[in-house]
């Protein structure tokens, strides 16, 4: 019993050290720094090994689906204050039900055109990084609340 505590505290120092160690040695600089600024264009660059004509061409790619995107969103918040106004006044129950159907089918439909985006953008990455890239970003799609462009920070679930 008299060695525990330093027994832990040891056992405690050598897995920080071994913590702080292992991701000196792991982290990209880079990356990090596009990460913290949230730099998106920054951190796809860095993180997927993108070329100056591959970033190129995710750029337009998002310039011109961005107004797409954008349109989603204030179609759902508008559908969604318009749904909120319904209950509020003590509605009719069919109507809320259609109001929520409504929802459902224009998420439904703005999920899949991001699906799609996400897809176009991940044909312009290697095989392997655009499968990296797919595998990270589309289960966010179906988790963001349609506020604005989904968020692809990292440093969130999901």
């Amino acid at each position: 019993m008299k060695y525990l505590l330093p027994t832990v505290g040891i056992i405690a120092l050598l897995a920080a050290g071994s913590g702080y160690v292992g991701y000196r040695t792991n982290c990209d600089p880079a990356l990090h720094a596009a990460v913290v600024k949230g730099d998106t264009m920054e951190w796809l660059r860095t993180d997927f090994h993108l070329t100056d004509a591959q970033l190129s061409g995710v750029r337009r790619l998002h310039e011109a689906y961005s107004g797409t995107c954008a349109e989603h969103c204030r179609r759902i918040q508008e559908a969604t204050r318009a749904r909120e106004a319904l209950e509020a006044a003590h509605g009719d129950r069919q109507a809320i039900e259609a109001a929520d159907e409504r929802i459902l089918q224009m998420r439904a439909a703005c999920e899949s055109a991001i699906a799609a985006h996400v897809r176009k953008v991940a044909a312009l990455m290697s095989p392997e990084d655009g499968r990296r890239y797919l595998a990270l970003v589309l289960p966010k799609i179906a988790t963001f609340d349609h506020t604005g462009a989904p968020d692809l920070r990292l440093d969130r679930p999901g």
